[in-house]
């Protein structure tokens, strides 16, 4: 029986050898996302140990793509006046090139000649391996002070400099009080303060729907368990977390829409104003309400689409009647910012309009095609899905940073009201600024602009 034992000992001993020199049994293009393998210990000081070269990859890639420099507009402002618009084209075109010669260029040509300026495609997670939840600085450190709740991962830090992303905290405009103008009292709405910033403005279903909605549960990346990436034990994060004050702080993640983990690209957050006049939700999962939305959540956002990860972590699922419909309740409360110088029917006024921002008007309506998807309305958006098909322009295949570039598919339409408030652009936030868009769209949509004809477009997208 000893030798049969030490026998089997000694196979068992071969096949875990055997094994543990096999890759890795659940690949990286699995559909689920593969269980911990190691003490969580051990799993944060590699991470961390990582960080450092992770940041610095991120960072050349973005100064490789992109002139990140601090360029504001003479005098432009967000709406809540406390931080300007970025000015100019910052995607940094290929050597040699033009904006204008790149624009006469066929599709075919640009593809041949691999001339699309790599800020014009897909933008990496800063770690599309790990994928998640990534906050920017000015939200850990309210959310850190207000309610000693730590956003802060160990594995990668926000990539984007400060002055390319949204105002912080944004203004709060609400449909039921447009007399009051910004209800925020420049102050990020949190569990702490909600009630006294908010009570006597809202109605006590909708109080109770902005409670749930600041109220944080278990993530993919922030929870109990060994499989998190931030230092302590987490009781998770709030809705309102990445869309601050019902807007947008540019937190970003993976869309938990597209597999393998390679090819789910970076998602930008979307702001929540003008929730009321949109009938389609999700950049792909084009969802029909915004309690269909509200309800899903925990499943895609939360925890990446994997309804086994949310389970083992506490996944909050809230109450179709008693939560769902209070929390939509609130978000349709969220008004778009002013627009003093649009009509009732989203038409500039001519006697308040410059000479440039009626031609910009002009210029969008016809030459631009900007208003076949952004029909010129209270909402600039036409709910429905249409893609691009940018792979026109270059290979799809490329791996930068860990992430395959493949192409976009059908993404929703956005809304252009306030769209000075919500860089950077694009589904992923890959243009960092108004003029970005303008040119990827001449080049797209083969328009032809002129330069003063882009400067007219982007001087109208700021009247919005």
């Amino acid at each position: 029986m000893y030798r049969a034992l030490t026998g089997a000992c000694s196979i068992f001993a071969l096949a875990v050898s055997a094994f543990a020199a096999e890759p890795d049994p659940l690949p990286p293009d699995a559909s689920f996302r593969p269980l911990p393998t190691m003490p969580f210990s051990r799993a944060k000081e590699i991470d961390e140990a990582q960080k450092p070269q992770v940041m610095e990859r991120q960072r050349d890639m973005l100064e490789a793509r992109y002139d990140l420099a601090n360029r504001p507009m003479d005098g432009v402002m967000m709406s809540g006046g406390r931080k300007p618009v970025q000015d100019g084209v910052r995607v940094r075109l290929p050597q040699g090139q033009s904006w204008e010669g790149l624009a006469g260029m066929a599709a075919q040509d640009i593809l041949e000649s691999d001339l699309l300026p790599d800020g014009f495609k897909p933008l990496p997670h800063v770690k599309q391996t790990a994928g998640g939840q990534v906050f920017p600085d000015v939200e850990i450190d309210d959310m850190a002070e207000q309610e000693q709740r730590d956003l802060r991962r160990f594995d990668v830090d926000f990539d984007l400099p400060d002055h390319l992303t949204p105002e912080f905290p944004p203004p709060i405009f609400l449909t039921n009080h447009p007399e009051l103008g910004d209800v925020s009292h420049g102050e990020l709405l949190s569990m702490r303060n909600h009630y006294e910033i908010m009570n006597g403005l809202l109605t006590p279903v909708q109080m109770e729907g902005l409670r749930i909605l600041l109220s944080s549960f278990p993530q993919e990346e922030f929870n109990q368990t060994e499989d998190r990436k931030v230092a302590e034990p987490s009781i998770g994060v709030a809705c309102l977390d990445c869309h601050a004050n019902f807007h947008t702080n540019a937190a970003f993640h993976l869309t938990p829409d597209v597999r393998p983990q390679a090819a789910r690209f970076r998602l930008d957050t979307p702001s929540l104003r003008g929730m009321f006049n949109q009938q389609i939700h999700g950049s792909k999962r084009s969802l029909r309400s915004v309690e269909d939305f509200t309800e899903f959540e925990q499943h895609t956002a939360y925890f990446n689409g994997d309804h086994v990860s949310a389970s083992r972590k506490g996944a909050h699922i809230p109450d179709r009647a008693h939560k769902v419909a209070l929390m939509a309740q609130m978000q349709n409360m969220i008004d778009f910012p002013p627009a003093p110088k649009l009509d009732p029917l989203g038409r500039l006024i001519p006697e308040l309009a410059t000479e440039q921002e009626l031609m910009g008007e002009e210029v969008f309506n016809d030459k631009g095609q900007c208003a076949v998807c952004h029909v010129p309305n209270t909402a600039f958006m036409d709910q429905q899905m249409h893609d691009l098909r940018l792979e026109r322009f270059y290979k799809p295949g490329e791996t930068v940073n860990d992430f395959v570039l493949l192409p976009d598919g059908p993404i929703k339409t956005f809304t252009l009201r306030g769209i000075k408030d919500s860089p950077p652009y694009l589904h992923d936030g890959r243009l960092p600024t108004l003029a970005d868009t303008v040119e990827f769209f001449n080049l797209v949509l083969g328009t032809n602009l002129t330069q003063p004809e882009k400067d007219a477009l982007v001087a109208y997208m700021l009247t919005l």
